[in-house]
């Protein structure tokens, strides 16, 4: 498949989507759109263990391409033309890292703002390099946060930092965010993408059918009740208990050895 705007590569289990385009600071254009959703069905059908999203240039991702949105408003004569289907695509993006099975790693390698912030808190772990800067700024703009922002922020930071956020468009440096809970940790920028590797790599080889199932319940929590979290995890459990690697792992812990799992 001819990707142009988002490149992808599979290293030992772990897909790296990586967004590229580096002149526009990776913002999010309909071609990117086209590109990532392929990339996420890339991975998917090459049962990656583990992914790894991050971007070219001195950017991860700007947000929406604010030039392409005035261009297909001018086309349509609807000035809402970009917020409609295509964000609605951006979206299913969204919902597709959530709920694909495997743990994904943002590296967030310099500016990462508005939908991009959002595109980096969707994951499951983010790394950031010392010079990445996390803004939520659609507000300075006139817009509300698209992407998850209202959803991944608050859960992360708590109500009260994220309706600061969210309603100054402030930027926050990589060791801020760290301090506030938004991302696990910050690396030197040299180190980033090798760090974002070892990192996935080390995660592709654990279990990964259940951390797929962890990585489901983590986003049941804030909805379900202890009664029904509870019912989940003994669902879970149940399931993981059926498992190859659960087998694996016990054998492993009587022979005192490392475990060597399959995500089976």
């Amino acid at each position: 498949m001819n990707l142009e705007t988002v490149k992808f590569e599979l290293n030992e289990g772990v897909a790296i989507l990586t967004l590229n385009r580096p002149e526009a600071l990776n913002s999010l254009s309909m071609q990117l759109l086209k590109d990532l959703r392929a990339t996420l069905s890339m991975t998917a059908e090459a049962r990656a263990r583990a992914a790894i999203l991050t971007g070219t240039g001195r950017a991860f991702c700007a947000g929406g391409d604010l030039r392409e949105m005035q261009a297909i408003a001018e086309q349509t004569g609807n000035i809402g033309a970009f917020f409609e289907e295509p964000l609605a695509a951006f979206h299913g993006c969204v919902q597709t890292i959530r709920e694909m099975p495997i743990p994904f790693v943002s590296a967030v390698n310099g500016v990462c703002a508005g939908a991009g912030t959002n595109f980096a808190l969707c994951c499951d772990i983010v790394l950031a390099a010392q010079s990445a800067s996390f803004n939520e700024g659609f507000v300075k703009i006139g817009l509300t946060p698209d992407c998850g922002g209202t959803y991944f922020l608050p859960r992360v930071v708590g109500e009260k930092i994220a309706a600061e956020l969210l309603m100054t468009g402030d930027a926050v440096t990589a060791e801020r965010a760290e301090k506030l809970g938004m991302i696990n940790r910050v690396v030197a920028d040299e180190d980033l993408q090798s760090e974002a590797l070892k990192f996935a790599a080390r995660l592709a080889k654990m279990p990964t059918a259940a951390i797929g199932r962890i990585k489901q319940m983590l986003g049941a929590t804030m909805k379900n009740d202890l009664s029904a979290q509870l019912k989940l995890e003994h669902a879970a459990q149940i399931e993981s208990g059926k498992s190859n690697d659960f087998k694996e792992g016990v054998r492993a812990f009587f022979e005192k050895r490392q475990p060597e799992f399959t995500g089976d």
